[in-house]
Order: C-alpha cells, then structure tokens, then sequence
C-alpha cells in the first residue's frame, strides 16, 4: 500500500509539473520571461529563428566582407560617399555637390527605392508603406497617397531594394541628389523627373547613374587600395576571430571562406585580420580554413555559376583552364558554383552553417539553392537591442493602447451603430508613440520595425536566418554540442485566447455528429492502440482492405530534425511506446455506417 501511495503521489507531481509547463506557455508576455532568462549578455548573443543543433554542422562556411571584416562606422561609408562624389562630377553633376556631408543617422538597410518617383520607402512584410522620404523630406499621409492611393507597393522592375550596408551610403548620396534638384532655383521637379532647360534628368537616370558610379568604385579597387592602406582605420578587428575558427576545426568540423572579394583583397585584409601578437612565426591566414574560395559572384555562385579556376599565391594570377580536381588546403579557388563545390568538399546541404550579411545573397540565395543552414551577421543589432531596452516603456505604451482599442470594442457586434468616440483619441496616441519609438532609433527608425508593424527587412531575417547576431564572433560564446531552440511561434488565434475562459463552439466536421458518438479528437492513449483493428500484411488478399490510417507508433510530428537521415533510426513497433513523447490527441477511426438508406 505504501508503494502504491508513493507511485500516486509521484503521478500528481508529474501532472503538476506539467500543468506548470502547460501554464506558461500561456501568454506571448510569459514567453517572454522565459526567453529572456540567460546568462550571456545580450551583445554576446545569438537569437534563434529555426530550431539548430550545433553537433550536425560540419562544415562552417562565411563571408569575408562585414562578417569576418567588420567594416568602422561611419569611417568607411564616408570614405565611399567621396569617392562615388567624385565619380558622379566626371559625369558631368555639378561641382556643389562636393558640398555634401555624410550622416550617419539618416541612412537604413532595407530601404526601397523606387525609381519611378524618385521616393525611398520602408515598407512592411505584406509591401504596406509604413514611411516615405523625397530627398530629405518626409512625406504625410495625404502626401504618401498622392503618390501610392493605397499605400502599397509591390516588388518590381521599378523597386531596387538595398539589402547590404555597402548600400548605406548610396542610400543618403540619393536622398543629397533629389534634395538638391529639389531646391535649386535653376531646376524645376517634375513627377517622375527634373527638368533644367531643355534637358531632363529623371529619377531612375539618378539612379542608375548612382548605381553605376558605386560598383565602378568597389570593382576599379581604388577604394579597396585605399582601405589596405589605412587598414587600421577602416577595418575592426577582433582577437576572438582566430580563436573561434581554430575551435571550430579542432572540434572535427571544416572551415571554409566564400567571398566575392578578389584574391589580393582578400589577403590583405584576412591577413591582418588573423595576426595575432603572439603568432611570433607569422601563421599563414589560410591554414586557418580548409577550403577559400574568392571571386565567387553570388548570388550567381548560388544558380549556375561561374568557371572554377586556381589561383597562385603567389602571384594572384589564375591558372590555364577549368580545376576539376579535388579541393585542397592552403589552395585558393576563384568562381565556380555551390553545386560543383558541394560535390567536391562532400557536403550534403543541412550540415554546412554558412554566415554572412548579405541577406539576399548569403542568406536567402543559400537557403533556397543548397537548404544550408544560415546564420545572419546583423552589425546594427546592438544598436537596436540597445534602443529597445532603454525605450521598452513606449513599446509597452503600444501595447496597452491596442489593448485598450480591444478592450472598448469588445461589446459591440453588428447591431450597434456607433463606436465610441475615444477610439480616435487613442489611435493618435499610438501615432505619436510610434513616431517617438521610431525617432530613437534613428531619422527613418529601427531596421527591424515601426511602432508594433515588422518591416519587410524583418520578415526576410525571419523566414530565411536559422540564427542571426551582431558579429560572427558571438559563436564563441556557445558550446559545439548547443541546441538553439526557436522560440514558440504562436498566432493570432493561439495567444488571444484566454484558456481558463469556457469555449462554447462547435468543431468542424462534427456538427452532425450525435451526442452518444465518440469524439475522434478526444485523447484516447492506450485505448486508440488497443481498439484499433489491424490487418496482417504479410497475407495479400483482396478482402484485406485497410479502412483507415494506422496510429504512429513512433514519434512522426518533429520540427526539430535537421541532422543526418542516419541518425533518424526508427523504433520496433512491438516494443514498449513512451507516450510521454506521443501526441496528447490520437486518432480513433471513424464507425461504419451499417443502417440502410431511407427510401
């Protein structure tokens, strides 16, 4: 007796535990709480968007340009804005231009430019317009409509999204340009162009001339020899980096370095990147990763590709022909495709974790192409977390006042005429939070969103980075064997209902369904195994007809499989199931039917 009393009060701890877990998940604010509970600093973090163990990764693969080589703000994008400055007057802009001084504050990663009006855009994931900037004014809502009736846009030929921060000054270099032609008496705007005399400069020739005056600086490498020049001064450098890629290989997994920077580029600035003060014997940059790749054109590395040639170290020069050999240490390679390298270095798509910042062609081009797993290097993201943190009360201000709105809302229906009129009140409220939160972050506000909307830069982290952070050296800070669990992703319907509130509705499918009739939702555990009816398959007749699927006697429903198909073994049916790992809902076959038709 004493035994069995010990073995029920262990099952009501069991059950309460449970009730525990089950409790909180309760709220989107408890699962807050329970995330936010860590012991790193959030700096040193890395936020998780896809459930990833560490221990299947084989390969590690990263970018060089703002992932390895972390490039000062805004001394590098200064240094752009000049160059491309002077590119422009070759084309014939006027010498006043010169004038113009580079903020930091103004420009954001994943602006839309839309080149019909000459606008840049921050839109939100379904393409709505959250804010509008014409040169460096900032259009109202009926001004915005003039322009988009219903302030939406959609991604086409017309929209350049900048998606990179080399794109940062080219960013604010447009906003200078419109401001200008804008203002000065001897040019006069049109809708879609500027007109001075008989000439006329629309926005999409700005644009393209801007376009083709940044990739003449980055590509011609006079920008790039100026910064191997001052390296000190344009590129950040941190001890840990060596470190972390030593690590990863004495851990058994391979390093590899994908960059669409040239060979003598590249090193130079991994040179000065992997030399510590104690490397008295001056360790070649290269022995610290298996594989280099340079020239390497993504996204296009990620479609078809390029040829894959050698280069000698030596010389920088590439080799007679195509390399068709197996890839080797301390060798450099130039172009190819993923599809060709993935065959030689022997990977298998989920086991290579490739970092970088691009987040189209890093991030999204990889997923898509080869499914590798993503870790996405967002340098503003201190920036934001820090904003967030120190400014958390408005956001919670938003908060409170769209609950509100639900609140004073709740006992209308369809019947009622009018709505109270404090809605409108509170919805300038939330306007004037909104653009208090937003001015923090800075003059076009956070990366990541306005006021409670994520924008479209967001949703691309979201759907495409396994994991993201501010420096690819927040690796260091976790073990090899770690499991970043994603956070619960609950919608709408799933975190605005009250579970102690009783739920009188009717399920689908079971409105006709008698009062006395099993519920085929209802958890049944042992009794679903026991009472449902098998067929023995080794006896092939035709009266052997399966009427229903078979119950899963091992765990099937798993979002968190991401490793080798080999280590996926699947239990003997026969042999005991742990129902603690089984769904709570099992399935229980529909009855047949046996009463005859009326006539």
């Amino acid at each position: 007796m004493a035994k069995i009393k010990e073995e029920n009060n262990l099952n009501i701890d069991e059950m309460k535990r449970r009730d525990n877990i089950n409790e909180s998940f309760s709220t989107d604010a408890e699962l807050r709480k329970r995330n936010m509970r860590t012991k790193r600093e959030p700096g040193h973090r890395i936020f998780v968007n896809r459930s990833l163990q560490l221990d299947r990764i084989k390969f590690y693969g990263f970018d060089m340009d703002y992932t390895l080589a972390l490039y000062k703000s805004p001394e590098f994008e200064e240094l752009t804005f000049q160059e491309v400055i002077e590119s422009l007057i070759e084309l014939g802009y006027p010498e006043q231009i010169r004038d113009f001084v580079y903020d930091r504050t103004f420009p954001l990663r994943g602006l839309w430019y839309d080149k019909l009006y000459g606008n840049l855009l921050k839109v939100d994931a379904h393409g709505n317009i959250l804010t509008v900037v014409h040169g460096f004014k900032f259009l109202s809502g009926h001004e915005v409509r003039q322009y988009y009736p219903n302030k939406y846009i959609t991604g086409d030929d017309r929209i350049y999204v900048y998606y990179t921060l080399f794109s940062l000054p080219e960013i604010y270099l447009i906003a200078c340009l419109i401001d200008y032609f804008s203002n000065v008496a001897s040019y006069v705007e049109d809708r879609t162009a500027i007109k001075f005399g008989e000439n006329i400069l629309s926005f999409r020739a700005i644009f393209n001339d801007v376009r083709n005056s940044v990739e003449r600086v980055h590509y011609k490498g006079q920008l790039k020899e100026m910064v191997c020049q001052n390296i000190e001064k344009y590129i950040h450098k941190d001890e840990q980096l060596p470190i972390l890629l030593d690590r990863i290989r004495s851990h058994g997994a391979k390093t590899f370095l994908l960059t669409n920077s040239e060979y003598w580029y590249t090193d130079k600035l991994m040179t000065y990147l992997l030399t510590t003060d104690d490397n008295n014997l001056k360790r070649d940059w290269k022995s610290y990763f298996c594989y280099i790749v340079v020239d390497a054109q993504k996204p296009l590395f990620f479609a078809e590709g390029t040829i894959l040639r050698i280069i000698d170290p030596h010389t920088g020069s590439m080799k007679l022909g195509s390399y068709s050999g197996q890839l080797q240490q301390n060798e450099v390679y130039s172009g190819g495709s993923c599809e060709v390298f993935s065959k030689l270095i022997g990977s298998m798509g989920k086991d290579v974790l490739y970092v970088g910042d691009h987040i189209f062609g890093d991030i999204i081009k990889s997923k898509k192409q080869k499914a590798w797993r993503t870790m996405l290097v967002v340098p503003e993201l201190n920036h934001e977390l820090k904003v967030f943190h120190d400014k958390r009360d408005l956001f919670n201000t938003l908060e409170a006042l769209d609950t509100s709105i639900n609140e004073l809302l709740r006992s209308f229906d369809m019947t009622s005429n009018r709505g109270p009129d404090v809605v409108s009140k509170i919805k300038q409220k939330i306007q004037q939070c909104t653009h208090e939160l937003d001015m923090n972050f800075g003059l076009l506000g956070s990366l990541f969103r306005t006021g409670s909307r994520q924008t479209h830069f967001a949703s691309q982290v979201t759907r495409f980075a396994d994991i993201y952070a501010s420096s690819v050296v927040n690796l260091v800070y976790y073990p090899f064997f770690y499991f970043f669990r994603a956070v619960p992703q609950l919608m709408p319907h799933e975190s605005t209902v009250n579970p102690e509130e009783p739920m009188h509705v009717k399920s689908w499918g079971d409105e006709t369904s008698r009062p006395d009739s099993p519920d085929r939702r209802r958890s049944t555990y042992y009794q679903a195994l026991m009472n449902t009816p098998r067929f023995d398959r080794s006896i092939s007749t035709s009266a052997s007809i399966q009427t229903h699927p078979d119950l899963p006697l091992y765990v099937t429903h798993d979002h968190d499989a991401d490793g080798d198909p080999d280590d996926d073994s699947q239990p003997n049916v026969d042999q005991d199931l742990d129902f603690d790992l089984r769904s709570r809902v099992t399935y229980t076959p529909p009855r047949r039917n046996t009463e005859s038709p009326k006539k």
